[in-house]
């Protein structure tokens, strides 16, 4: 599990998404079930946390013939939360299932874990971890509808191939984030009207520019501006109107005559 630095040896297709600063403490502790004589704890006060695609992985700053590393694979995780109090660094707590034949004495089938920050990257580690996680089962759930996937519901050892993983293409399950998202902005083509088929009427105004084309458009003014022009003719029935006008005035004077020399 360890490499010759002081990393550890990434098993095939596993990326590290996380590392947190080197003062990071680990406490493993067995359930309050369990009777004093077979208490499981384990302590300590320096160390590195990785979270891969596959495990969370903790080697402290000086490994000791008690302890050397710690592992879990993330299906085994159960529980997990961000605690902050209020003096003291935030600490990430969580339910852990050993795999079989990982060190842990079998009679303990759910350990208490707990890893303070001391110099911060709780919540981005608690962050990245929720999200990892949900893909995984994600996944999970996809192998086993299409049937590929033949492990249970956790890891039971740290092999690559065992556990819930078994048949899981962990090549198609995205680590990063999605981008968020944001609506299309739909860019409308810019068109050009078509030019409208042009009137004798704006044929003359466009063209007014010119000492002809101002000719032109003046002669054709509107009818009420034309020079009035009486005809040549009378009208009919002139004549008939005319002779009865003129009977009228001459017996007019006749009595108007007449009237003078009675008096």
């Amino acid at each position: 599990m360890l490499s010759e630095g002081a990393s550890y040896t990434p098993l095939p297709g596993e990326q590290t998404l996380y590392q947190s600063p080197p003062r990071t403490t680990l406490s493993l502790q067995s359930a309050d079930k369990h009777p004093p004589s077979q208490a499981y704890s384990q302590q300590c006060k320096s160390g590195v946390v990785y979270l891969t695609n596959r495990r969370i992985i903790y080697l402290p700053v000086t490994a000791t013939s008690e302890f050397q590393s710690f592992a879990v694979p993330i299906l085994n995780v159960l529980d997990s939360r961000v605690t902050a109090p209020w003096f003291g660094a935030n600490k990430w707590e969580a339910v852990v299932q050993p795999v079989y034949g990982g060190g842990i004495p079998p009679q303990h089938s759910e350990l208490e874990l707990t890893m303070e920050f001391k110099e911060g990257g709780a919540f981005d580690f608690a962050t990245t971890f929720e999200r990892l996680k949900e893909r995984l089962k994600q996944a999970v759930e996809v192998a086993r509808e299409s049937g590929l996937a033949t492990g249970d519901g956790t890891e039971s050892g740290g092999g690559q191939g065992g556990g819930a993983l078994a048949g899981v293409n962990l090549n198609s399950v995205h680590l990063e984030d999605l981008p968020a998202y944001s609506p299309a902005v739909q860019q409308t083509p810019l068109i050009r009207p078509e030019p409208l088929p042009a009137s004798p009427r704006r044929e003359s105004v466009a063209s007014a520019s010119s000492p002809t084309a101002a000719n032109r458009s003046s002669s054709l003014s509107s009818p009420r501006q034309d020079t009035f022009q009486p005809p040549s003719d009378p009208p009919p029935g002139y004549e008939e109107v005319q002779r009865g006008s003129i009977a009228d005035e001459l017996e007019r004077r006749l009595r108007n005559a007449e009237e003078r020399d009675d008096r």
